[in-house]
């Protein structure tokens, strides 16, 4: 294992990295886009959202080192070694977005994660690509766990085409995270597949793009409505609010609150491109209000 803080940096000792507040697991990709390859990823935008929010944020991923990791902004990064990271290529046609896995690195599980690290308050497992093993579900006890678990809901076929499948580990994960946030399009607006997923997770929010966002929780639901903005980029806005929500809700234990939060966050990202949509301090204390 390697571990990086922005560059990949020689082997260290585990006893020199400090414990982290919200831990991520789930692989930085290497995105093709027609810009040019960029870093990606659930956990790179989650990663640096957390960091804004004041967080102390590690990184658990597999990473081949074909990109620069500055954009990660000092995050430190414990990488297990593979050649060649997740690479995704995203093909824009009439009909919309075609995606295409052209490389799948190694898979993560709890031998991975750094022993400083296992006592996060906050662990998010966010996989892209089948990579996070489920049974990380059971092995934060004293964690707030939370999922973002589109990775586990998609497959791919011999040429690297990218479908929704199903998720067969749903019931074993959903029931021992404490909140889960998804888009109704990981779902192709599947709302009897919504309804079960409520049903089995303790909190469910499902963001709906422009329309905002959902919240399941205790039987009842509700809905925020984003601001209205000039959209420029929505790269990387269900990572954002996916961060948002869980730090808010193990600050506030407050699910209401969280979506709301979350909502307002999420809605300025899309005004900047990339990580430059990662809100500012005074765009964050903007959106704090008193719970109630």
């Amino acid at each position: 294992m390697s571990w990086a803080w922005g560059i990949i940096l020689p082997v260290l000792e585990i006893s020199l990295l400090e414990p982290v507040d919200y831990l991520l697991i789930g692989h930085l990709t290497l995105d093709e886009t027609p810009a040019g390859p960029r870093l990606g990823g659930t956990v790179t935008y989650s990663a640096r959202m957390a960091q804004a929010l004041g967080l102390r944020v590690g990184i658990v991923t597999s990473w081949g080192g074909e990109l620069s990791l500055d954009p990660l902004n000092n995050i430190p990064v414990a990488s297990f070694h593979t050649e060649r990271s997740t690479r995704f290529e995203n093909i824009y046609t009439s009909d919309g977005r075609v995606q295409y896995l052209r490389h799948a690195a190694p898979p993560l599980d709890f031998h991975h994660v750094p022993e400083p690290w296992r006592s996060a308050g906050i662990v998010h497992l966010g996989p892209v690509a089948q990579e996070v093993e489920p049974g990380l579900v059971r092995n934060f006890p004293s964690a707030l766990i939370g999922v973002t678990p589109q990775g586990w809901m998609r497959s791919w076929g011999k040429d690297g085409r990218v479908f929704r499948s199903e998720w067969p580990e749903a019931s074993f994960v959903l029931q021992r995270a404490g909140a889960a946030v998804l888009s109704v399009e990981d779902l192709e607006g599947d709302e009897d597949r919504i309804d079960e997923m409520a049903a089995l997770c303790r909190v469910l929010a499902v963001t709906e793009g422009r329309q905002g966002a959902r919240l399941y929780w205790n039987g009842d639901v509700r809905r925020y409505r984003p601001p209205h903005v000039q959209v420029v980029d929505e790269t990387g806005a269900g990572d954002i609010f996916a961060a948002c929500f869980f730090a808010r809700l193990y600050t506030t234990r407050d699910p209401w609150e969280a979506a709301r939060f979350a909502t307002q966050l999420s809605a300025i990202s899309v005004t900047r491109p990339g990580l430059a949509g990662i809100p500012t301090q005074d765009e964050i204390e903007a959106c704090m209000v008193e719970v109630y």
